[in-house]
């Protein structure tokens, strides 16, 4: 959903709603302003908002400005959110404190608003390009989707939050059948399509925003889905194959997992498993999936034909 407001958001954070009035008049025709009067409130604002920068005051009675500024940086979802520090303190020491904490910059009260314009500009243009060539060593360059590096940060970090909640997480990783006679066929062209449209193919059924689809290497795809139980997946693969197939391009095979990771278990281990399945797959003809659930400890076949899975083996 696209945002009615789409300008770059601001947070500012003061317990003087006076200085607050006077920063937001000279920031309010470039941005979108957010406003917090407490640190609690103002973990709350960002927690809640895209933020992309904080303007925060030092001094600020039960959580100063440097503990507001040391949890965010603590939080791997607000970390890379740059925060210039507003202060009437000139010390030296605390210039450093709010370094350590994770500040990017200082600005003195009484400020300038030439000044204040100036340093958010730069680093809002900073972070915006930090983004950008964080994307672009994320995203799979042919089929705009994550890559193998987004894929195993993603899956370490759902690994670590399922372990301690002990909820289930799906895992499969697809092959896209016979690619390279596709390609000698139809010509590396219409094999480069082929690997788009079943990017966006993947993308359409792990569609929710938790849900992961990457290119694991190749021709082959990988997908995550956690907080989803082997019969959700089960019904998520028989999508995935007839999806598939509506395209006329290729067939695929699917090698998938359930299971509720263990916090002494290495994320690596469950790809593995599910590239075993994908391997009997091919072995045994192709065009189907093979679903393996831990937790009611059962395996699936999955065929392309079908929305829901086959019999219990």
């Amino acid at each position: 959903m696209t945002r009615a407001d789409s300008r770059q958001r601001v947070l500012i954070v003061d317990d003087q709603p006076a200085n607050i009035r006077v920063m937001a008049e000279v920031l309010r025709n470039d941005y979108e302003l957010f406003f917090a009067t407490d640190g609690a409130k103002a973990l709350e604002v960002v927690a809640a908002n895209d933020i992309e920068l904080v303007l925060l005051d030092v001094v600020m009675p039960e959580m100063d400005g440097f503990e507001v500024c040391t949890r965010l940086k603590a939080d791997e979802r607000t970390a890379r959110i740059p925060v210039i520090f507003v202060t009437a303190r000139e010390e030296t020491h605390d210039e450093t404190r709010g370094f350590e904490a994770g500040a990017v910059d200082y600005i003195i009260k009484p400020f300038v608003p030439p000044i204040v314009r100036a340093r958010v500009r730069t680093h809002l243009e900073l972070k915006r390009a930090h983004d950008l060539l964080e994307r672009m060593a994320s995203v799979d360059g042919l089929t705009g989707i994550a890559n193998r590096r987004q894929l195993d940060t993603f899956l370490a970090q759902e690994w670590k939050r399922a372990a301690g909640s002990a909820s289930p997480m799906s895992i499969a990783i697809i092959d896209v059948d016979h690619f390279k006679q596709f390609n000698d066929t139809h010509g590396h062209a219409k094999g480069d399509e082929c690997l788009r449209a079943i990017a966006q193919t993947l993308l359409s059924v792990a569609r929710r925003g938790s849900d992961l689809a990457a290119r694991y290497g190749g021709e082959e795809f990988a997908i995550i889905l956690p907080d989803t139980p082997g019969e959700a997946m089960a019904q998520l693969l028989g999508t995935l194959l007839d999806a598939v197939r509506a395209l006329s391009l290729a067939t695929v095979s699917v090698g998938a997992i359930t299971l509720v990771p263990a916090r002494e278990a290495d994320p690596s281990s469950a790809l593995e498993a599910a590239d075993r399945l994908l391997y009997e797959v091919k072995r045994g003809g192709r065009n189907h999936a093979l679903h393996a659930d831990s937790m009611r400890g059962s395996r699936q076949r999955i065929e392309s034909a079908q929305a829901v899975a086959g019999e219990v083996v």
